[in-house]
């Protein structure tokens, strides 16, 4: 054994087998995921667990199996993302060490932000992510800012689909600009749900996980769940309903200030978007932007930014955010996004 290293053993309680079989993961992979991102050694038998390392990388990953395994309770299913995103936030504390409850006590603050759909319970993970949830139950305008895969498209449906079910709104309406890399709506084949669908993958997709298919093609065809492009939405109010405006990085300034005028009373809505992903004509600038700059000072309106490090989709996708962010602070101003 390196001079460096140390063996541990930890026990976790109480030795279930079914929430071991879920912290471990299927054929050990969230026991691999952990082996590689804190470059440890892990063996267990049952509930036993010996970690080989360096000392402080042994106490992370023991503070990680410990919360994971916390996490396992009710049946909680365990994703590999979940793994991620503490190993994230046990890198960036490892200098401060989490505190364990005491049996039986209650973390309040994870309680309070745990969002409950019908197919599970859904928690923020790490401080980015948990500030944006509060910010979306606290206030009825918010604004989710950063790079693809940090969760905020995500939370943001799954927190409409909270409101619904427990019936805080009537509907849900998922809009977006209908601007990708130089397309428009006109030039695709089919009528306009058709021609928007594509556009709004991402949030069926998580709408499908939360819901089922069966129950999201209903509430569709109910007009409960209502998709539309944003230039649907001149001369609506949205009366009790959970708005998400969705890559809000391609809206103009008119559009933008358009969708903001359209919210009524009982209503909430969440726009998501990443400034460094813009797809307007050269010279138009981002309604995105633009709000960013006329509304941070304004009182009841929450603005959450995530960094590279929120990421929570695979490591490379981080590595990736990072190199072009990386690059492109190197780049003089007139070389960077027009839309910026």
């Amino acid at each position: 054994m390196n001079e460096t290293e140390t063996t541990h053993q930890l026990k976790l309680e109480p030795a279930d087998s079914s929430r071991l079989a879920r912290l471990c993961g299927q054929f050990d992979e969230h026991l691999r995921q952990i082996e590689d991102k804190l470059e440890v050694q892990i063996k267990n038998r049952g509930n036993t667990f010996q970690l080989t390392g360096h000392p402080s990388r042994v106490k992370s990953a023991c503070d990680v199996l410990k919360a994971l395994y916390k996490d396992t309770h009710s049946d909680q299913y365990l994703s590999a993302d979940d793994v991620h995103l503490l190993l994230r936030e046990s890198l960036m504390d490892s200098d401060l060490p989490e505190t364990p409850l005491n049996p039986g006590e209650v973390d309040h603050e994870a309680a309070e932000l745990t969002i409950r759909t019908r197919k599970g319970l859904i928690k923020p993970r790490g401080d980015n992510q948990k500030a944006y949830v509060r910010q979306i139950f606290r206030n009825d305008i918010n604004f989710g800012i950063g790079p693809a895969g940090t969760g905020k498209t995500y939370l943001a449906v799954a927190c409409a689909v909270e409101a619904l079910e427990a019936e805080k709104v009537r509907r849900i309406l998922l809009v977006r600009p209908a601007v990708e890399a130089g397309e428009k709506l006109g030039f695709l084949p089919g009528d306009l749900a058709e021609k928007i669908n594509p556009y709004l993958r991402p949030l069926y997709d998580a709408l499908y996980e939360m819901l089922g298919f069966e129950r999201v093609a209903k509430f569709i065809d109910r007009q409960v769940i209502e998709v539309a492009p944003l230039a649907y939405m001149r001369g609506r109010t949205l009366n009790n309903a959970f708005i998400i405006l969705d890559e809000s990085q391609n809206t103009t300034r008119e559009q933008m200030k358009m969708f903001l005028t359209r919210i009524g009373f009982g209503s909430k809505a969440v726009i998501t978007g990443d400034y460094t992903q813009i797809d307007l004509p050269r010279g138009t600038k981002s309604g995105l932007v633009h709000a960013m700059e006329v509304l941070n000072e304004v009182n009841g309106i929450g603005f959450s930014h995530f960094e590279s490090r929120d990421v929570v989709r695979h490591t490379l996708v981080q590595r990736i955010v990072e190199a072009y962010d990386k690059f492109e602070s190197t780049l003089p101003d007139n070389e960077l996004n027009h839309g910026r």
